[in-house]
């Protein structure tokens, strides 16, 4: 591993990923179950400035439980600068991976309109401005909790388990013969029709709009969309380096009294 190493930590509801950077390139990422997995590996690789971000746990927990990493640490919250502008009503409210993805599509794509379709546990579409400002979106939800609301909201219906390949002859029809079928058409077709909606009505209002999806569940639904598409698994990460890059050589090198 190189002697200078940025690492980003995306800590979510059901995943711990992590990416290795150096300067603006991913050389390596990894998923763990946990965080004391993470500790255990970070004992023995070299760590020059780190980011965490957490839709699930206080910045005192994450602290406490890096305190051992030699780095500089930069816990990401509504309050740690970006490169961007929020035209958010409710900015304390607005979710770290929302931000970081932005903030990575706008980085990929500088001077362009973007959409960012991100496909885990919930589904959010966001859209960032060519100017860099992030204007806003929407909140679905996401595939598995579809499953499972129509499981645990009604008395008969199973808990149906999505499919390990949903392209090709795996992709459910629309006339289902079945219950089970029934589930995965309505939940699968319903989520391709969402996004389907959502894509065109922006693109009537931004012609040329740079559509990114990401996300756990992304893959499945690349090709139901109309090209171009652009999926970029890691666009969180590659955020949330740009992010600590921008905070660590714009902000503390002209501020060397405040610590990390």
């Amino acid at each position: 591993m190189p002697t200078a190493t940025n690492l980003v930590i995306d800590w979510g509801n059901t995943r711990l990923k992590t990416g290795w950077f150096t300067g603006t390139d991913l050389v390596e990422t990894g998923q763990y179950a946990d965080m004391d997995a993470l500790v255990t590996t970070l004992a023995n690789r070299l760590v020059t400035q780190l980011i965490v971000s957490s839709t699930s746990r206080p910045a005192e927990e994450i602290r406490e439980r890096l305190a051992g990493i030699k780095a500089g640490l930069i816990v990401f919250d509504s309050q740690t600068p970006v490169p961007l502008r929020k035209a958010y009503e409710t900015p304390a409210t607005l979710g770290a991976d929302r931000v970081a993805a932005a903030v990575g599509a706008s980085t990929l794509f500088p001077g362009q309109d973007c959409l960012v379709l991100d496909l885990g546990t919930c589904l959010t579409a966001d859209f960032v401005d060519r100017d860099s400002v992030f204007q806003g979106g929407l909140i679905s939800p996401g595939l598995r909790m579809r499953f499972r609301a129509m499981h645990e909201q009604t008395a008969r219906l199973p808990l149906v388990e999505t499919l390990a390949d949903w392209s090709g002859q795996d992709w459910p029809g629309l006339t289902a013969k079945n219950t089970q079928a029934a589930l995965h058409s309505g939940v699968m077709n319903g989520l391709a029709f969402e996004l389907t909606g959502i894509v065109e009505s922006y693109r009537r209002e931004r012609p040329g709009l740079v559509v990114l999806l990401c996300g756990g569940d992304a893959p499945a639904f690349e090709s139901r969309l109309k090209p171009p598409i652009f999926v970029v698994p890691e666009l969180v990460l590659m955020g949330l380096n740009r992010i600590l890059r921008y905070n660590v050589e714009t902000i503390q090198a002209n501020t060397p009294d405040i610590n990390a």
